[in-house]
């Protein structure tokens, strides 16, 4: 019973001890979740610094608000690109429906544009949607700033920035409601914008569905044979058709013009510079102080105002600035190039050579107009096959009149060739009931044939325009004074031709329907990954690699034009140049080597292995090369002699024409070229005789008999030195006794010439004056 009481009280203890402890944890864990208080005032630094950060914050985040006029341009984007594909969408899904190819094809330019836009807008949208969670993140962390925070009682120094503290929790809020709006709206279209692109991925997949069924369609027989063909087509009509074809174009078109909008002004400005380019060269050459110095200039296509001439310019290079565009709208372009062209041949052209032309435009309309009604009934199919004979014929006429045209018959034959030939497939296909082949065979011959009259019209045009420029720059010491003029228009006429070939090809592709097909078939052979060992490499690296060496080649070679001056002759004194034209020619090879390395997508790694390979292969062959290289280095640092210096090596003597990287030329006074290596002009004695100046101490030996009088003849021949104006006034003639035998004596003559290249000349005169002299005076000369 004691034993009982006694432990009672240590019961009661333990069990109190246990319960205030339980008591305390619950209250303490009650203030932990209360807002945290500094236990001691914040400092007035502290504070200062909490609030500049987070107004620096939220200025950050108002001026990245301010990109949301992005988003609002982005859903109208997707507005219209909704309302864009609508007609496409229905056009795709009518069963039963057969879209023709071109139809299709510029289906698939829209969907193609409308893909690109959408992978745009979702890619700036994750960016977006990615900032605006950071900025919402940082906002949230500075409301929750305790120092920020407010409390009665609060130290001095918090006291003093009550004001700020209230404003910027203020904005803080406001950011916060703006951040998680905007957030809102960018994740709400980002949504949007994914399903528009899953909408756009189902309709390419029926896209080329239908490209597969209208190919197959196309190359199989889809109409009768013309003698089996019906007389009337069930349920087609003419009218129906043109409506459909001009709705749907009409839809094709629009968009197309509204979506490449900034190629069409970058053209129409280009036109605007070539035109006042003209324009004011025509000023200048009808100048009287430039008219008697360029003399006449026959101009067939150019006047006075080349309003007409900068049109062809525009619609010619139309399908350059824009080689996707749809068939319909090179149809269109080349339309109205044909217009300004028969403008432009009204008066220049004789009456039945423009006769033919606007029957070569005319066939052009109907034949465009006959391919859009063209169905299975044999009567349409006969009118198909009448217009081919008509053009077959036309054709033959214009081969017959090639050559008496002034257009380059090499450009023209092979396209009045493809014309023949493509309207001799398009009868027999409409025979065999091929009627879609026939009626793109028919179209691709005639625009084949009208672009190409454009084409050799628009070279004529630039040339004559590059001619007068020619003309005006050479007259005025300008760049084409310092070039091979004859050689610079066979340049500018074969970049011309080739620049017209590829404008022909890309209105050919576009009409027969398979630009697209080889611009991807290119792109993948361009693209594609292939190795070389372990390199990996693509060949449109390769080709960007050869073109950047080529133009860098082109440079350091042609540059000495805008450097150099005139060409180099010994007509009379040069002044030197500077040989700062060879270090220019390093520093644009060494660029264009380094950016093609960078194009090519070598590795750093791998450019290393094969230097180091180039390395051995220097050490093994390539020494004598590598020799010059570096010489023709030092020479451009050390200058021993300039472009211009008159210089004498192994017993050639003539002037430096131009300084190389690795060899040098040298222009003597017998007209001869010199290729010299630059080791053999660092290694050899050089002797250049017009470095600083272009003095030079002529020596002249005769003899003359020993009876005759010395001093009347020294003061003879000073005389006549003294005549020429080609000596050093300051620097007196020397007569000298050089030898003396027993019936003559010879004389030296040192005289001081102001330039080493009238030295032949000064001789040629004082010789020819004073054997008059002497023969007057009855000196002996032995």
């Amino acid at each position: 019973m004691s034993e009982r009481r006694l432990r009672s009280p240590y019961s009661f203890f333990l069990l109190l001890t246990i319960l205030l402890s339980l008591n305390f944890s619950e209250v303490f864990g009650q203030i932990q979740l209360l807002p945290v208080r500094d236990t001691l005032p914040a400092s007035q630094d502290t504070v200062l610094y909490q609030i500049q950060k987070a107004q620096a914050t939220l200025d950050e985040v108002n001026i990245n608000n301010q990109k949301g006029f992005n988003i609002a341009r982005i859903r109208s984007g997707l507005e219209e690109m909704e309302q864009n594909l609508e007609p496409l969408e229905a056009d795709l899904e009518t069963k039963d429906k057969t879209l023709d190819m071109k139809s299709l094809q510029s289906y698939g330019l829209i969907l193609k544009d409308s893909r690109a836009k959408l992978m745009d807008w979702q890619s700036f949208l994750a960016s977006r949607h990615h900032d605006l969670l950071a900025q919402q993140l940082r906002l949230k962390t500075f409301s929750k700033d305790s120092t920020l925070a407010q409390y009665d009682g609060d130290s001095s120094y918090r006291q003093l920035y009550a004001t700020q503290i209230v404003d910027v929790r203020g904005k803080l809020a406001l950011g916060l409601s703006t951040v998680a709006t905007e957030l809102d709206s960018v994740s709400t279209l980002l949504a949007d914008v994914s399903a528009s692109s899953s909408r756009v991925n189902n309709l390419q997949a029926m896209l080329d569905e239908q490209l597969k069924i209208s190919g197959k369609s196309q190359l199989g027989k889809e109409s009768p044979y013309i003698w089996s063909a019906p007389r009337v087509a069930e349920d087609i009509s003419i009218k129906d058709l043109l409506n459909s074809t001009f709705q749907g174009q009409n839809k094709i078109v629009k968009y197309f013009i509204r979506s490449t909008w900034d190629n069409r002004i970058l053209l129409l400005l280009i036109s605007v510079a070539f035109f006042v380019w003209v324009y004011r060269n025509l000023k200048k050459v009808s100048s009287p102080e430039l008219k008697e110095a360029i003399g006449e200039v026959n101009l067939l296509y150019l006047n006075r105002y080349p309003i007409l001439a900068s049109l062809i310019f525009l619609f010619n290079l139309t399908p350059l600035f824009e080689p996707e565009s749809p068939a319909f709208y090179i149809e269109l372009n080349q339309f109205f190039l044909l217009l300004v062209l028969t403008a432009y041949f009204w008066k220049k052209v004789k009456p039945e050579e423009l006769k033919h032309w606007l029957l070569s435009v005319v066939l052009y309309m109907i034949v465009i107009l006959t391919t859009v009604v063209v169905h299975s009934a044999i009567w349409m199919r006969l009118w198909l096959l009448i217009l081919n004979l008509g053009s077959l014929y036309l054709g033959v006429v214009f081969y017959r009149r090639l050559q008496r045209a002034n257009f380059d018959q090499k450009l023209i034959r092979p396209v009045l060739i493809i014309y023949l030939i493509f309207n001799v497939l398009s009868v027999l296909l409409n025979v065999f009931g091929r009627v879609s082949l026939a009626k793109a065979y028919s179209i691709t011959a005639i625009i084949g044939l009208t672009q190409v009259i454009g084409l050799a019209v628009f070279i004529q045009v630039v040339i004559e325009a590059i001619e007068i420029q020619i003309r005006i720059s050479a007259c005025s010491n300008g760049l084409f004074s310092r070039i091979n003029i004859a050689k610079s228009r066979a340049t500018f006429y074969k970049l011309l031709t080739g620049l017209a070939i590829l404008l022909w090809m890309l209105v050919f592709l576009i009409n027969l329907g398979i630009a697209s097909g080889v611009y991807n078939f290119i792109e993948q052979v361009l693209t594609k990954s292939r190795s070389f060992g372990s390199i990996s490499y693509q060949l449109s690296n390769v080709l960007y690699f050869v073109i950047i060496i080529y133009i860098s080649n082109l440079l350091q070679k042609y540059v000495g034009l805008l450097w150099s001056g005139n060409n180099l002759t010994f007509a009379g004194k040069t002044e030197p140049k500077s040989s700062k034209l060879a270090l220019f020619r390093l520093l644009i090879i060494v660029s264009g080597f380094l950016f093609a390395v960078m194009a090519s997508g070598i590795p750093v790694d791998k450019l290393t292995v094969m230097l180091g390979a180039f390395g051995v292969g220097v050490g093994l062959g390539m020494q004598n090369i590598i020799n010059n290289f570096v010489s023709g280095i030092i020479l451009i640092f050390e200058k021993p002699f300039r472009i211009g210096d008159y210089i004498e090596l192994a017993e050639k003597k003539g002037k430096i024409q131009d300084i190389g990287i690795r060899s040098s030329k040298m222009l003597t006074a017998q007209g001869s070229e010199v290729i010299i290596p630059n080791g053999d002009l660092l290694s050899g004695r050089v002797v250049n005789w017009t470095l600083s100046n272009d003095y030079l101490k002529t020596e002249l030996l005769f003899k003359v008999s020993n009876e005759t009088d010395l001093d009347m003849l020294r003061k003879l021949i000073e005389s006549e030195v003294k005549k020429s104006t080609v000596i050093v006034k300051r620097l007196a003639p020397e007569v000298l006794v050089n030898a003396i035998t027993a019936d003559a004596v010879e004389l030296k003559v040192m005289v001081w010439v102001n330039s080493v290249y009238q030295e032949a000349n000064f001789k040629s005169q004082l010789f020819t004056a004073l054997l008059a002299q002497f023969k007057t005076l009855g000196v002996k000369i032995l």
